[in-house]
């Protein structure tokens, strides 16, 4: 139990008016600071005791995206055989409280409680500890104390509904090994006379039997449906607001893709190289890669130098950045898109690629929907 501000000088006003009207004889004084005194008295009675109630927190969902709110979820239960009087549960989420008005319980008896947190920041937020604070109604005194623990809640970019555009990316079984093992079944390329050292099982007994010769089916994986972005994290392209819609962007394409099923791969200028065969949770891991990006010092290339994946190419950037290196990726992906954030919606030519401008994600992941191929 402590004495608030106000507790402490209404205490230290209290002695200095009974001091004075007892030497100066002022019987005004000597009641007024009667006054102060029983209320403090009363104060510390009110809080002493302490808050004797279980208390468990849960945050629903633990992932949301930015703008977005999350729900807490409390239940308060007393424990003791005596009765609980009202106190305040405070949560603290990112730099943002939540004050919880909970009401008496009576003995064996719990209460739930549900209160919003906010998302205004991309990133991992703390939530927690909870205090749970008594205080007197005339707030003199208080007591309080800690309970529970912190958990994290996940704040995901912003994401658009974007359009799952893709390129297919042949790969052949003789043109080398692959480090990715690519789903579906093998296509029927074509058919050849059988040569030695040829497998026995791509016999194709039908054309066999047909021509009177052995024919051997040649077969070449299936396209496979896939998406690379690359995300300008330079912090000499643009300004830290310009960023944040940047990733806004990247987050609406990745998603989609790998909603859609298709392989989606992330990249930076700062070399982050995540690549996902698609699906749920490749979508929820691309967007907690996204949840903890942030700008680098750097000031190196825009493409990080990986080897090339095929299909579609989305770099994602400003308008003001220098993106000449995308034309020499022409031969390596099935089509480029440069996404420049410029609020003046101005961007350099680049040849081979197709540019897409506009001052703010939405109108940027709009020009993508509008995009005919």
């Amino acid at each position: 139990m402590r004495l608030t501000g106000r507790g402490t000088v209404v205490l230290v006003v209290s002695l200095g008016l009974g001091a004075a009207g007892f030497w100066g004889r002022y019987p005004l004084f000597l009641l007024l600071a009667l006054a102060g005194l029983v209320a403090v008295v009363a104060a510390v009675a009110v809080t002493f005791r302490r808050v004797g109630v279980e208390v468990t927190r849960e945050v629903y969902p633990d992932r949301v995206e930015r703008g977005s709110q999350a729900l807490g979820k409390l239940k308060v239960r007393n424990t003791s055989a005596r009765w609980q009087r009202g106190f305040l549960a405070r949560d603290t989420a990112g730099g943002f409280h939540r004050t919880v008005q909970v009401h008496g319980l009576a003995p064996g008896t719990s209460r739930p409680y549900d209160y919003h947190l906010p998302t205004p920041v991309r990133g991992r937020m703390p939530v927690g500890p909870l205090t749970l604070r008594r205080t007197d109604p005339f707030g003199l005194a208080h007591n309080s104390v800690t309970v529970g623990d912190t958990v994290t809640l996940w704040v995901h970019p912003r994401s658009y509904p974007a359009l799952a555009r893709t390129g297919g990316f042949p790969r052949h079984h003789h043109e080398g090994r692959s480090n990715e093992h690519l789903r579906g079944s093998l296509d029927l390329r074509e058919l050849r006379e059988y040569q030695p050292g040829d497998e026995v099982r791509d016999i194709h007994w039908k054309a066999t039997a047909r021509t009177g010769r052995l024919m051997v089916k040649e077969s070449a994986d299936p396209d496979q449906p896939r998406l690379t972005a690359v995300l300008d994290t330079r912090a000499s392209a643009m300004p830290p607001f310009a960023f944040e819609e940047a990733v806004d962007v990247a987050a609406s394409l990745l998603r989609s893709a790998a909603l859609a099923g298709h392989h989606a791969r992330l990249l930076t200028s700062c070399g982050t190289d995540l690549a996902t065969a698609g699906g749920p949770l490749a979508a929820r891991q691309l967007l907690d890669q996204l949840c903890l990006m942030r700008q680098s010092d750097g000031t190196g290339a825009l493409l990080p130098a990986v080897r090339h994946q095929g299909g579609s190419l989305a770099v994602v950037t400003s308008g003001a950045a220098d993106s000449s290196e995308l034309s020499g990726q022409r031969s390596r992906y099935s089509a480029i898109f440069l996404l420049a954030l410029a609020p003046d919606g101005y961007a350099a030519h680049v040849p081979g690629a197709r540019v897409l401008t506009a001052a703010d994600a939405a109108g940027v992941v709009g020009l993508w929907n509008e995009v005919r191929t």
